[in-house]
């Protein structure tokens, strides 16, 4: 048996190669300046700081005052162990040998950013109401205050915007103001898409030839606009309306008159009906409501609501 000590090398193509620790040893006695925007890994979290691995030669602390500019925020509860967090250095040294990072400032500057890409692409979000005040409500998003109007807030008229606080709504971004820190946002563009959406889904669903009763709610030059219940209306052309030539839609129609109509077309999200078309013993549906929702034959009927949305600009 030899007397010679076996050793276990590490195989090559496992062991860091000199390099990488070079870059390692580099990055660990690299000098970062106060000012400096640096990433890292949450690896501790106490009731009044939190510690960030940067990979440099001292670890990051973040003060509870420096984490966020929301009144609500908890630093157990919004905290993880191993997430990642941005800071702008705020000082070298704390006397500890740790480096100062401010995470509120880090938000004011990526957040701004991120804010005007949400504007630009409509992103719908969702955020918490923080609180009333005069005109509308605030809440925080990516750290950063944020308005929505009493206007905003929905379709319908709000006149207790007490009642909205701790809610959690859907908003898009509609102003982003980085010089006036202004930020504003709307829960109601976000209703009227889902209720637009929600109409030609049900428009999608009608079927052509169906006969049913609507009440003739607006008259123009070029026919009239026929109310056909559940949140639909139509148009019912001048040339639809009698089989006699007429002028006007008012020589037989009035507002608020009931009308047994006929659905002829279903085109972009719009609905064409006829009274000429009407035949003597059709089935009358009382609403388009009670109208199953399937397709009909024919292919502007089978117009899909992906190919509707395309076509239609919902403002």
């Amino acid at each position: 048996m030899s007397d010679e000590l076996e050793v276990n090398s590490v195989p090559a193509e496992d062991a860091p190669s000199m390099k990488e620790f070079e870059e390692q040893i580099n990055k660990s006695l690299h000098k970062i300046e106060e000012g400096t925007l640096v990433k890292g890994t949450v690896i501790g979290i106490s009731d009044t700081e939190v510690t960030v691995d940067l990979g440099y030669y001292a670890e990051g602390i973040i003060p509870l005052e420096e984490l966020s500019n929301n009144p609500r925020f908890s630093i157990k509860g919004d905290v993880t162990i191993g997430e990642e967090v941005s800071g702008v250095i705020i000082k070298e040294d704390d006397g500890k040998g740790n480096i100062l990072l401010s995470k509120k400032e880090a938000d004011n500057i990526l957040s701004w950013e991120a804010l005007k890409e949400y504007q630009n692409n409509k992103t719908i979000l969702k955020v918490k109401v923080a609180q009333t005040v005069n005109g509308g409500v605030t809440t925080y998003l990516l750290g950063i205050r944020a308005f929505i109007p009493a206007s905003q807030l929905s379709l319908s008229y709000v006149e207790d915007l007490d009642s909205w606080v701790n809610k959690e709504i859907d908003v898009q971004v509609i102003t982003v103001e980085e010089d006036k820190n202004k930020l504003v946002l709307s829960a109601k563009e976000v209703e009227k898409e889902h209720a637009a959406e929600e109409k030609l889904t049900k428009i999608s669903h009608l079927p052509i030839g169906l006969v049913t009763k609507g009440i003739v709610e607006k008259l123009a030059p070029y026919g009239a606009f026929v109310n056909l219940g559940n949140g639909l209306s139509g148009l019912l052309h001048i040339s639809q309306i009698a089989n006699k030539r007429l002028k006007t839609p008012g020589e037989v129609l009035k507002e608020g008159q009931e009308v047994t109509v006929k659905i002829i077309n279903v085109k972009d999200g719009k609905i064409s009906l006829s009274i000429k078309a009407v035949e003597g013993n059709a089935e009358v549906s009382e609403n388009v409501e009670a109208v199953p929702f399937e397709y009909s034959s024919g292919g502007e009927a089978s117009t899909g609501l992906a190919g509707l949305l395309s076509k239609i600009k919902l403002s």
